[in-house]
């Protein structure tokens, strides 16, 4: 079965504004929630967003997820059903 764009969905979504670094909650279809790492956004000298895969986590990234982390888990809690 193909991948539908239309069944992906952004749950929620947090952006690091130093890094450009974003981190959401995804679901496919009616599949788990899921964490998603990346993409950075950056903006251009136009003005204008463009975006790249994550790569590698800077220090900068680390602490902000790191402070980020129990806000994150939180919301995927209340989108997991449980076992």
């Amino acid at each position: 079965m193909a991948f539908d764009p239309t069944k992906d969905k952004v749950l929620k979504q947090w952006k690091c504004d130093e890094t450009g670094l974003v981190i959401s909650i995804n679901r496919y279809g009616e599949g788990e929630a899921k964490i998603q790492i990346g993409p950075r956004i950056f903006i251009k000298k136009d003005g204008g967003e463009s975006q790249r895969r994550a790569g590698r986590l800077t220090m900068e990234d680390l602490t902000w997820f790191y402070e980020m982390i129990d806000e994150i888990k939180d919301e995927l809690a209340n989108h997991v059903t449980p076992e």
